[in-house]
């Protein structure tokens, strides 16, 4: 595939701000109208982070690899050799590519997947390399 239809950086963030804020806006709302506070400390816990990432780790699989976000900028996951997204490409992904590796690493990961897409000709990050995927457009 050409360099011309791997996703940049800027679009692969902009898909994930548009995704955080497409889920986290109904669940701050829910909260609200079961607590009457904006507090923003669940969304540290268990009650976000797992339903979002089983969201991360599922929709792809479902909706040819894509999340809304990435619907939304015209980008999407798929594999380098073609195949449809499994579940298990998507939990090597995003489960242990990005949540378990990001977490052990104390976030080191993340930056430096960052500066992959950056600089990378494939624009491939660590959980890329791990899955077998890339982001396109």
């Amino acid at each position: 595939m050409s360099e011309l239809y791997k996703a940049s950086f800027l679009l692969r963030v902009a898909a994930g701000v548009l995704d955080s804020i497409i889920v986290f806006t109904p669940i701050l709302f829910t909260i609200f109208l079961i607590t009457g506070d904006f507090t923003l400390q669940w969304s540290q816990g268990v009650i976000y982070n797992v339903p979002y990432l089983l969201y991360l780790t599922v929709m792809p699989t479902i909706w040819k690899g894509n999340v809304i976000g990435k619907r939304i900028v015209n980008i999407r996951i798929e594999k380098l050799n073609g195949e449809s997204l499994k579940i298990s490409d998507m939990i090597m992904r995003e489960i242990i590519g990005k949540f378990i590796l990001g977490y052990v690493t104390f976030g080191l990961t993340t930056i430096a997947s960052a500066l992959m897409v950056l600089i990378r000709k494939d624009k491939r990050a660590i959980h890329d390399l791990l899955a077998g995927t890339q982001v396109s457009s």
